[in-house]
């Protein structure tokens, strides 16, 4: 099944070995088409009381191992790797792959992450999973070192970037996926084995790519910033790509999709390129400090939508909350000119919106105007790989709630004029990452690997089919299907550290491999948890000591006087 036409609500009508082979997460952009019919788009219907769901939640909490999240979330990247894996590899049920990528095209394309359970590498969700993991050690780095893993983190956006500076192969070009979709869809092998094609797509100046070259930018940019300490020469090199490739993509302005038709069916920008480049210009602005990124956002506020939109989503294609929640935090800092200000507020209503909408506390705007939630308390936007919406969503407003903290601002207002305390904010993250581990209806985590409970039949080659290392008999196109798909056991490799599509909007959940839209997983999926988990198992471990420490404190016992008592 094609992913446009099933994300449309179509009936499915292909091969039933392509459609079992269907990635779910690129396809999940469908329902944001209607970002081009209006002026504002909401895309879900009211939750029904969210503050108490909230509530509920903070009342029942389950005792989470943060920390344990965290090092499973970046074991997951090392299963992604595409071309010659180090010595430190991890994951030993991979091996090399991908290794004559961009050969054909005289141009060394070897590296980088497969997106999902399939072998393409396709550039845009690859450069948002990089920036979220960059945006992700921004905020939250320093809880990645105290829990040992900030080498790991370092090494997960490395890999990266490494492969992004290969593809920018000069200041106008860009090469912007490798694979094809269609054939590596009717396949089932694992990567180590791959016959499909490794055709390489770029964009340049005659063939523009304004939101592939932009996303690439802003993570290029956000990297540098982590980099900036351990490795100063990289971060410089990083950044001198980011420069090159916003140059680039706001000269030659256009969307990726129209120059590389094969991305159509998997991968479409359909928010187009103008929310990429107020990304892209804000993460310049933070990298490098200079105000021309500032001006550029400001001075494209409306015209590009940035204003404009209120938007209830956050994802690999629509940006445009990520925008307005960094242009927020720098109106909440102070860290612009008097010019600026009332263009940043309009952002900061805009990113409030986002904020309530998620919380459903939005009184104003229809029944659209906030994010539905499952009776279990999940956020839910569509039906296919959801996590990845409840993961960003959780992300941003923890960066938000931060922020607001950070100004002494107690609040956020709400459309229809109602004030929600920040500490709410916060405590709908919190809750949507347990949901993920585990506190929900079915008991089931997502993070797979993690808890007693969690899918094992995730859809994904390399996991499905018996490790390279243990068995080196080629395994064919369709032999895979044959041999390994249909089986009903459990896959033979743990896909440590992945989350799923996850469960449909009334929390029920079937873990099968050929049930995609669920169980397929995706690299965007697990990028913002990196610093979530992070973040939490610091907030566990302070609370551990507080509790400790009124446990040791004795209690002093005194005589109260009945005049002390009477006053």
């Amino acid at each position: 099944m094609r992913a446009g036409a099933a994300a449309r609500g179509q009936q499915p009508r292909a091969h039933a070995k392509e459609r079992a082979s269907s990635a779910c997460c690129r396809r999940a952009m469908s329902g944001a088409r209607r970002l081009g019919l209006v002026l504002v788009i909401f895309l879900a219907a009211v939750a029904a009381a969210p503050a108490a769901v909230v509530g509920a939640a903070e009342s029942t909490r389950k005792a989470h191992n943060y920390e344990d999240a965290l090092q499973k979330s970046l074991l997951y990247f090392e299963a992604q790797r595409s071309g010659r894996l180090p010595h430190s590899q991890r994951v030993a049920w991979r091996h090399h792959s991908g290794l004559t990528d961009g050969l054909e095209q005289g141009v060394d394309l070897v590296g980088g992450y497969y997106d999902a359970g399939d072998h393409v590498k396709f550039g845009l969700p690859m450069a948002f999973t990089v920036t979220m993991l960059s945006w992700s050690l921004i905020e939250y780095g320093d809880d990645v070192a105290a829990a040992g893993e900030l080498g790991h983190a370092l090494e997960s956006i490395k890999w990266g970037t490494d492969y992004f500076i290969k593809a920018h192969t000069s200041p106008d070009e860009l090469w912007a996926e490798v694979g094809d979709g269609d054939t590596d869809h009717y396949c089932w092998q694992r990567p180590e084995d791959m016959t499909t094609s490794r055709q390489a797509y770029k964009v340049d100046r005659e063939h523009p790519g304004s939101d592939v070259a932009g996303e690439t930018a802003a993570a290029m940019a956000a990297a540098s910033m982590v980099f900036r300490k351990s490795n100063p020469h990289y971060a410089s090199l990083l950044l001198h790509h980011a420069l090159q490739l916003f140059e680039f993509a706001d000269k030659y302005r256009g969307k990726y999709d129209s120059s590389i038709a094969e991305v159509k069916s998997y991968y479409a920008s359909v928010s187009g390129y103008k929310d990429e480049l107020l990304w892209a210009a804000l993460w310049l602005h933070r990298a490098t400090g200079r105000p021309e990124y500032l001006d550029y956002v400001v001075d494209n506020a409306d015209e590009f939508g940035g204003t404009g939109w209120a938007i209830t989503e956050f994802s690999w294609d629509v940006k445009y909350a990520g925008v307005q929640i960094l242009a927020a935090r720098l109106l909440l800092r102070g860290e612009h000119s008097a010019h600026h200000r009332s263009t940043l507020e309009q952002y900061k209503a805009k990113a409030e919106h986002y904020v309530c909408a998620c919380l459903g506390r939005n009184m104003a705007g229809g029944a659209d105007a906030n994010v539905e939630r499952s009776p279990g308390g999940m956020l839910y936007i569509r039906q296919w790989n959801n996590m990845q919406y409840v993961t960003s969503a959780a992300f941003l407003l923890s960066a938000y709630a931060d922020y607001l903290s950070e100004a002494g601002v107690a609040s956020v207002a709400c459309a229809g004029g109602e004030a929600v305390a920040s500490d709410e904010v916060f405590a709908l993250a919190r809750a949507q990452v347990d949901y993920v581990l585990g506190t929900n209806p079915r008991g089931v985590s997502y993070l797979v690997g993690y808890g007693a409970k969690y899918p094992n039949r995730v859809h994904h080659r390399a996991a499905s089919i018996v490790p390279y290392k243990h068995s080196k008999e080629f395994i064919g196109c369709t032999q895979g299907f044959d041999h390994w798909f249909g089986r009903r056991s459990s896959n033979p490799n743990v896909l440590v550290g992945a989350i799923v599509g996850g469960p449909d909007r009334r929390d029920r959940f079937r873990d099968n491999r050929d049930n995609y839209m669920q169980t397929e997983a995706c690299t965007y999926n697990t990028a913002p948890m990196v610093g979530m988990f992070a973040k939490l198992n610091r907030m566990a471990r302070q609370e551990r000591e507080q509790q400790q420490e009124s446990s040791s404190t004795p209690v002093a016992v005194t005589t109260t006087s009945t005049a002390a008592a009477d006053v």
